[in-house]
């Protein structure tokens, strides 16, 4: 068990948090929600110790071990991944350690071998003797080949680095394990893994993740922080949006009977107040008045954008037709005689751990990259936009939003333009903010702003969700289930797949295509990736350096 009482965090005036308490006991997994910057990885970072609170106090059961996800992907560089992975249990790791070096002396005393003893009886106790395996469990099934764990953390590409640090997390059975956005960098693959892991894990979990799917999956609380408070509720993400809005509109009904009721007792008391026969009765309806408090209905800091997109022109039947496209690169075949052709009612979402050729097949289509072989064709009444994985060029500039976007906009007013933004969340002077000081999730928002600006019927999204917060992924998921024309897109975010698409397309790690008209949760049970376990290994292509 982990507790927070009365605790409290200033920064400078601000108070993150005030008076929180909250206790998460074993057997549950509890998902941290709220708004960015309400403080959800901040409290983590409480919960941990690796902050210290203004006030209060964190108290964890005697004897309990707590595990934290690490963010930084270079602390570990000079270490091997399988141990990296087993000093997750620093305990263990160390007994180890000690251990083999008593036993690399050349001159074992008996003051060694009595000391060896005690620690062989200590590893034991602590499942030592499995920890390699164990490891080795935890990274295969996060999907990070045998052929890494020799390797140093230095030479995995960043992608992998993700997963060697979420096993590490994961090592030894912890009793309290704490993880901010594990499913970061993750395929869907890897995800799906973790839930089960988590489903399965009997000690206690807290988890911030903006993966709605993940939560629904995994959570059997959620902790919401909001205006630097933490309400609990019993049940997952849906539960708690469902509960959060009843009560919500429970409250508000309970304020409007009591305003009528206030009211009706002024009108009274207005009315009566001078008329002696009556003047009892308006000093009691003026002590019932005196009694009635209407609850303090503050609204969510939680701010939704609008995203709407919608095509200029209507779609004909000739939309996309793609035939034998091949591409290597550095040395690799990424695509391998792909061929397909697109209808006008296509939702297509490309998924699997094959992150590289996803991405090639849409610069490809986006005109950003050639083939080394095939050709692809747009039908006449066709018009695109492409969403970047990777925005960094387009960012680069010391252009102001409001003014970058009228490029895109065949309307150049700047009223209409900044009404784009506004739905964005970027209201008032935020317009005027340079594109290069940007944060993650404004980039995201500027680049949806000029995909609905341009109006286009196919859209090209390469992980639209990475840097959004719930709130925003919500409305991107609503606004993709609404848009009329074709999309093309790749997400790790299962629920916008699941809703969103009606033809899977995965990339196998030889360049090969599986193509089917299914949904993905339909995709996912079928007898093709059942095949596809058996026969490839999809960290292959874990190339990519997210």
């Amino acid at each position: 068990m982990i507790q927070a009482s009365n605790i409290s965090l200033r920064v400078g005036k601000k108070a993150l948090f005030e008076d929180v308490n909250i206790k998460f006991t074993e057997g549950n997994c509890y998902g941290i929600i709220g708004a960015n910057g309400a403080g959800k990885s901040t409290f983590l970072k409480i919960l941990s110790g690796r902050l210290e609170p203004t006030t209060g106090e964190i108290s964890i059961t005697p004897g309990q071990r707590l595990s934290f996800l690490e963010q930084d992907q270079f602390k570990y560089d000079e270490q091997q991944v399988l141990d990296t992975v087993i000093q997750g249990n620093q305990h263990l790791y160390d007994v180890r350690e000690e251990k083999d070096a008593i036993y690399a002396k050349p001159d074992f005393s008996d003051e060694d071998g009595i000391r060896a003893s005690e620690l062989e009886a200590e590893f034991a106790d602590m499942d030592g003797w499995n920890a390699e395996s164990d490891a080795e469990t935890l990274l295969n099934g996060l999907g990070v080949d045998t052929k890494y764990h020799s390797m140093q953390m230095k030479e995995l590409p960043g992608a992998l680095k993700v997963k060697v640090l979420l096993a590490r997390a994961l090592f030894g059975n912890p009793d309290i394990l704490l993880l901010d956005e594990p499913t970061n960098h993750l395929d869907l693959d890897a995800i799906g893994w973790l839930e089960e892991f988590l489903i399965n894990f009997e000690n206690t979990v807290i988890v911030v993740s903006h993966d709605r799917y993940f939560l629904n999956k995994v959570c059997t609380h959620i902790a919401d922080i909001d205006y630097g408070k933490i309400q609990l509720y019993s049940g997952n993400y849906d539960f708690w949006y469902e509960s959060s809005q009843l009560i919500l509109k429970q409250r508000k009904e309970a304020n409007k009977k009591k305003e009528e009721q206030i009211k009706e007792l002024k009108e009274f008391i207005s009315r009566f107040s001078a008329n002696a026969a009556k003047s009892k009765q308006a000093t009691s309806r003026k002590k019932a008045l005196e009694k009635i408090e209407l609850d303090d209905i503050r609204p969510s800091s939680r701010k939704y954008p609008y995203i709407d997109f919608r095509p200029k022109r209507e779609i004909g039947n000739e939309v996309l037709t793609v035939e034998g496209l091949t591409k290597t690169i550095n040395g690799k075949k990424v695509l391998d005689n792909i061929s397909f052709v697109v209808g006008h009612d296509d939702k297509i979402a490309l998924v699997g751990g094959n992150e590289a050729a996803k991405t090639v097949l849409f610069e490809i289509l986006s005109g950003n990259m050639e083939p080394d072989s095939g050709d692809y064709k747009w039908g006449v009444t066709t018009s695109q936009s492409y969403f970047p994985k990777d925005n960094t060029a387009i960012f680069d500039n010391d252009m102001i939003i409001a003014d970058w976007l009228t490029q895109f906009s065949e309307i150049k007013d700047a009223t209409y333009v900044r009404g784009f933004l506004g739905r964005m969340l970027f209201a008032g002077e935020d317009g005027n903010k340079k594109m290069k000081v940007l944060s993650g999730g404004e980039r995201v928002r500027v680049l949806l702003s000029r995909m609905m600006i341009e109006a286009s019927n196919v859209l090209i999204l390469d992980e639209p969700t990475d840097h959004l917060d719930m709130e925003s992924i919500t409305a991107l998921n609503q606004g993709l289930i609404k848009f009329k024309g074709v999309l093309l897109f790749s997400s790790r975010d299962h629920q916008i797949v699941e809703t969103t698409a009606n033809r899977i397309m995965e990339i196998l790690p030889d360049g090969s295509l599986i193509d089917k008209i299914t949904t993905y949760d339909e995709y996912l049970e079928s007898d093709e990736m059942a095949r596809k376990r058996t026969v490839y290994n999809t960290t292959d292509d874990e190339e990519s350096d997210d």
